[in-house]
């Protein structure tokens, strides 16, 4: 079974991936001290890595404030929703404001545009 989580979540993760994967780059750059083009070459890329972070945590943060605010039905803490479906970030239970996915088997793929609803 795979393990899903929030979709909220998912982006910060990869958002804050970003930043540590700009300090590992920015490191490799220091063991190039002796050339300095290597090193500007690596230091930059690792900049731009964490600037990239910065534009997926602004992106996260406008597409959040316009997400769906529910009660979950299971620990009763206000959750976001994403798409027809998502999971609640506390205690990753099903959610849906879809009344035809209610009481299906959790699957992501119902926020594919063009995904049909299996019966």
């Amino acid at each position: 079974m795979a393990k899903y989580s929030s979709k909220i979540n998912k982006i910060r993760t990869f958002a804050l991936s970003l930043i540590f994967i700009g300090f590992i780059i920015m490191y490799i750059g220091i063991f190039f001290r002796t050339s300095p083009l290597w090193m500007t070459i690596f230091m930059v890329l690792g900049l731009l890595s964490i600037m990239a972070s910065m534009v997926v945590y602004f992106w996260i943060g406008m597409l959040s404030t316009k997400a769906v605010q529910v009660s979950c039905p299971n620990c009763g803490k206000h959750t976001k929703i994403l798409g027809r479906v998502d999971m609640c970030m506390y205690c990753r239970e099903p959610l849906t404001l879809d009344k035809t996915l209610e009481g299906k088997e959790f699957d992501e793929s119902y926020n594919k545009k063009n995904q049909e609803t299996h019966s």
